[in-house]
C-alpha cells in the first residue's frame, strides 16, 4: 500500500483501513507466538503500512485545521 494511495482515501476510510490493519497485525502476532506464522516478514509489512496510515491522517488533520483557522 502506496501513501499515494491513501491520500486519495477519505478520513473515515482511513480509519477502518487502520482498524483492519491492526487487527491483521494482531493475528499475525498470536500465529507467530503459535508457531503458525511461515512469513515473519508481513508483521514488519503490516507494521509500516499502520505507520503509513497513520501518517496520512495526521496529514489530512492538519490541512483541516489550516483550512479552518483562514
Amino acid at each position: 500500500m502506496k501513501a499515494n494511495e491513501l491520500r486519495n482515501k477519505t478520513l473515515p476510510e482511513l480509519f477502518k483501513l487502520l482498524d483492519e490493519e491492526r487487527k491483521k497485525l494482531f493475528n499475525l502476532q498470536i500465529d507467530k507466538s503459535l508457531g503458525k506464522l511461515k512469513q515473519t516478514h508481513l508483521i514488519k509489512m503490516t507494521r509500516k503500512n499502520i505507520a503509513r496510515i497513520l501518517t496520512v491522517i495526521n496529514e489530512k488533520r492538519k490541512i483541516n485545521e489550516k483550512s479552518k483557522e483562514k
